[in-house]
């Protein structure tokens, strides 16, 4: 399937006030000394927390993730991965953490791969656990506080204790483990804190012995001997080699607009191409919802998605042409192919090497499961965190004794001889999380966090011009009816596109419908709305953070 099952409430809480008394748990907030969105309430509060206690937007980040990775098992869990962007105000930087974990190493078992296939729910789908490092790095680098300080809350959710199942959300199961998974984890993360504890030295340094431990110390012995077990293929040498990749964004001044995004190991840096080739049309003009205005849009993320099929991978591994991809040469040849009056029915990448509007032979047409969460934050100081966690579902259980439910992220790996985001050993899958920072004279205004697979930057996208195109406010932004399209190779199997399909709400008139119905779009009218969204909207004049979460709808 195209969607992704996704984790659908998020909860908001704030600090305002001189005081900084919390206001209570909403959809809707608005403060002056910090903001969160998330996808669980007490995982908010966590965050909450350590922003009281004058921990940063980083501190409270990372609070967040490790209870996230209890509260919402099935959708994110602590071996599974979070790319993460970073506003410094002091420094007025963004910076990017790579949290998304690797193939094994051992080319035998990418032979494996090749011969039968990605499995979808199980240890071999497994990458290398992420998100201990990125959230150690975070702290490193970000952060004042302590790793105690900001697994405490999450200490305090494990030591309640909670149901040995959780829910696969590849298709729904309720899956049942042989352990008491609360209490694996609540041993295996005070480890962690012991290890910080004991360590002499720096605040990084002691840091440093909590990564070290988990991924080169007793935590890392006992993954793998659950590994051999399980028959998966990582090792304590994958484990071991792992880092997070600290990054430069991504990106593009549109209309006075800085918009940031993570790289090409993320299917980000498509919505920077799908803004570059909107550049040329008065979409404002059009009318938000306008059948014109749906259809460009529509058009502009199929050209986008196509390059992001054919060109993106780990660019450690694959050479991808974001300079060529992302510049006025190819867009000025890339923006004819949108025909106002017809829909596209095909797959068309262009050819950034050879500066041709389309790749000749056309694309990769090869013949969803899982789920992602969500998590913004903001402090007084101004920072900003804009952070997509998941892991998908693993039915191999939770790690043993350790507690750590591991993702099946190498899904979204394929095995197409020659192609950028093929698996290599030690190579990272190119996925579809891809957090969004936005800056306005070169301080924050939109931080935005999406769960919903394939969708997730579709929904972003629309968001973006809802604010700069249209003016809209924080709520208006956010409520404001989104469509999607299938028209791409999905990410999760490389399923076969939906070509021109075009999904509207029911919110759309029937004179819209009909208009694009008659350009050729294969129109499906869905309830609610598209992508799970956690945003915040920044007034640097007003000082005012307002956060939005709710409800939202995917496909299916």
């Amino acid at each position: 399937m195209k969607g992704c099952a996704c984790l659908g409430i998020l909860f908001v809480f704030l600090l305002s006030g001189c005081d900084r008394r919390e206001q209570p748990l909403t959809w809707k907030a608005y403060g002056k000394n910090g903001a969160i969105a998330s996808g669980n309430e007490l995982a908010t509060r966590a965050g909450m927390r350590v922003l009281r206690h004058g921990g940063n937007a980083a501190d409270a980040a990372v609070a967040t993730l490790l209870a996230l990775s209890i509260k919402t098992i099935g959708a994110f869990c602590i071996g599974g991965e979070a790319p993460f962007m970073y506003y410094d105000a002091g420094s007025g930087r963004v910076k990017v953490l790579n949290g998304q974990g690797g193939a094994p190493l051992d080319e035998k078992a990418i032979d494996w791969y090749y011969a039968h296939g990605i499995p979808g729910s199980d240890i071999r789908a497994a990458a290398v656990p992420a998100v201990v490092d990125v959230c150690v790095t975070a702290l490193k680098l970000f952060g004042s506080k302590s790793f105690a300080e900001v697994a405490a809350p999450s200490l305090e959710i494990l030591d309640k204790g909670g149901p040995n199942w959780y829910r696969d959300t590849s298709d729904g199961d309720t899956v049942h483990t042989e352990r008491d998974w609360y209490a694996d984890l609540a041993r295996t993360m005070r480890k962690l804190v012991e290890a910080e504890t004991r360590q002499t030295g720096t605040r990084e340094e002691k840091l440093q012995a909590v990564a070290d431990r988990f991924y080169r110390g007793d935590i890392a012995d006992d993954l793998e001997r659950w590994y051999v077990e399980q028959g998966g293929f990582l090792r304590k040498r994958d484990l071991a080699a792992h880092v997070t990749r600290v990054e430069e964004p991504v990106t593009l001044n549109y209309k006075g607009y800085t918009v940031c995004k993570c790289g090409p190991w993320t299917q980000g840096p498509y919505v920077l191409q799908a803004l570059r080739l909107l550049e040329g049309f008065d979409l404002k003009q059009m009318g938000h919802a306008s059948a014109d205005y749906i259809h460009v849009v529509t058009e502009a993320m199929k050209l986008a998605l196509a390059d992001r099929d054919e060109y993106y991978g780990d660019p450690q591994f694959a050479e991808v042409p974001l300079k060529a991809l992302l510049s006025d040469e190819y867009t000025d040849l890339r923006s004819p192919l949108i025909e106002m009056k017809r829909a596209s029915d095909a797959i068309r990448p262009g050819d950034p090497r050879a500066m041709r509007a389309l790749l000749a032979g056309g694309g990769r047409s090869h013949p969803s499961m899982g789920g992602t969460t969500t998590c913004v934050a903001a402090d007084r100081r101004g920072n900003v965190v804009s952070c997509t966690p998941s892991g998908l579902a693993s039915r191999a259980g939770t790690g043993g004794a350790t507690g750590i439910t591991h993702g099946t992220r190498l899904v979204i790996f394929n095995t197409w001889p020659g192609h950028p985001n093929r698996m290599e050993p030690g190579k990272r899958p190119r996925t579809t999380l891809t957090p969004t920072l936005v800056l306005r004279d070169g301080r924050p205004i939109l931080a935005i966090s999406v769960a919903g697979g394939d969708m997730q930057d579709q929904a972003a996208l629309q968001i973006l011009l809802n604010v700069i195109e249209f003016g809209m406010n924080a709520e208006q932004a956010y409520a404001a009816r989104r469509f999607s399209t299938g028209h791409f190779i999905g990410s999760f199997g490389q399923d076969e596109p939906g070509l021109a399909s075009l999904n509207v709400s029911d919110s759309v008139s029937q004179r819209v419908l009909d208009e694009l119905k008659r350009r050729g779009h294969h129109v499906t009218v869905i309830p609610g709305n598209v992508g799970g969204v956690a945003m915040l909207y920044l007034d640097q004049a007003a000082g005012m953070v307002t956060a939005m979460g709710g409800r939202s709808a995917g496909l299916e």
